[in-house]
């Protein structure tokens, strides 16, 4: 074989385990997800909430790949989503009590933010607030990607 087809065979294959290596790590948190809450126990555990407001996908830091829209319901046992996010890896929920729409501004305000918990499911969620939480010390609820260090999204409800 000529060194060019050589060449050009590493190339190719190289491409495509980088390929294969990047649709990995975006389909296997959807194939490890747990079932998604049904909208009535969304709506029974929202009937608490004190605060609602809406994910939006026109945020600064949205994107094709890291997005929120849908109901949240803020109350001091639960948070909700009725809606959906961009499926990734390693979701945190954070409330903030500044609300931010940026990676550059979640970096610059994380120590003024509390981790509520994960986020494990991209159709509707319900994350519990420890009891140490009071969500009306804050005013925006933030969907983070720990691992990658990705802003998904926000939303103010005070």
């Amino acid at each position: 074989m000529k060194i060019r087809t050589v060449i050009l065979l590493i190339a190719t294959h190289c491409a495509v385990a980088v390929l294969g290596f990047g649709i990995g790590i975006y389909m296997l948190p959807i194939l490890i997800a747990p079932p998604a809450p049904n909208e009535s126990a969304i709506k029974t555990m929202s009937l608490q909430a004190r605060y609602t407001a809406s994910f939006r996908r026109d945020l600064k830091d949205s994107d094709a790949l890291h997005w929120g829209e849908g109901k949240v319901s803020v109350g001091p046992k639960y948070i909700t989503l009725m809606g959906r996010l961009a499926p990734g890896p390693d979701y945190k929920l954070y409330l903030s009590p500044e609300f931010i729409e940026t990676e550059a501004d979640f970096n610059r305000l994380k120590a003024t933010m509390v981790r509520v918990g994960d986020v494990k499911t991209f159709e509707n969620f319900v994350v519990q607030v420890p009891p140490a939480i009071d969500p009306s010390n804050f005013n925006s609820v933030i969907v983070w990607c720990e691992s990658f260090g990705q802003f998904i999204t926000s939303a103010r409800y005070r």
